[in-house]
């Protein structure tokens, strides 16, 4: 897929990005080759291979679901600035 300097232009509009007039050349040629690259990438069988999150496998510790209070309200807040009734106090920030 090739880009032109129009596309790029629009590109960094809807970006939000300002880009230089000088710069909209090279840079329509830099993401025209990111985009080629994208499309060869489609190329690949991955027929029957599995995903993965990782190159080295993983197994990640488990616990037992259980359903709990947490016990440590006095703990959570005792760091606030200020509390009411065991809750955070936060200023109001709608007038």
């Amino acid at each position: 897929m090739s880009l032109d300097k129009s596309t790029v232009a629009r590109i960094a509009n809807l970006a939000r990005i300002e880009v230089p007039e000088s710069d909209l050349e090279p840079l329509a040629g830099e993401l025209s080759s990111i985009l080629t690259w994208i499309e060869q990438l489609s190329e690949v069988d991955v027929e029957g291979v599995q995903p993965m999150t990782s190159v080295a496998p993983m197994n990640l510790k488990q616990r037992e679901d259980e359903v709990t209070d947490g016990g440590r309200a006095a703990d959570v807040v005792a760091n606030a600035p200020e509390t009411v009734d065991g809750y955070f106090l936060v200023p109001k920030v709608i007038e």
